[in-house]
């Protein structure tokens, strides 16, 4: 099997959310309002300060745009999407 940075993420963390951000990103912003909102705790990438994270990310998500979120609250990482996709499933 591959190495999975996401797995390997999800495996360190101890939150509900696994999210990845960009600087200067709106959406990465409401979905951090919106996850403090509803008491969800979260760890977060900053894809500006781990260079290549992107790569890899997109590599193995195929999604291009920030924010990317995964739901670690059933024990396995599930893609989300990005803010408007979990916005959607918390309503």
């Amino acid at each position: 099997m591959v190495d999975s940075v996401i797995l390997t993420h999800a495996d360190n963390a101890e939150t509900d959310f696994l999210i990845y951000t960009g600087n200067f990103c709106g959406y990465c912003q409401a979905l951090k309002r919106l996850l403090e909102r509803h008491q969800f705790s979260y760890i977060e990438y900053n894809f500006d300060q781990y260079p290549g994270l992107r790569e890899q990310v997109v590599g193995e998500t195929g999604h291009r745009t920030v924010p990317v979120v995964f739901d670690l609250r059933s024990g396995e990482p599930k893609f989300i999407g990005g803010f408007d996709q979990t916005n959607a499933m918390l309503r």
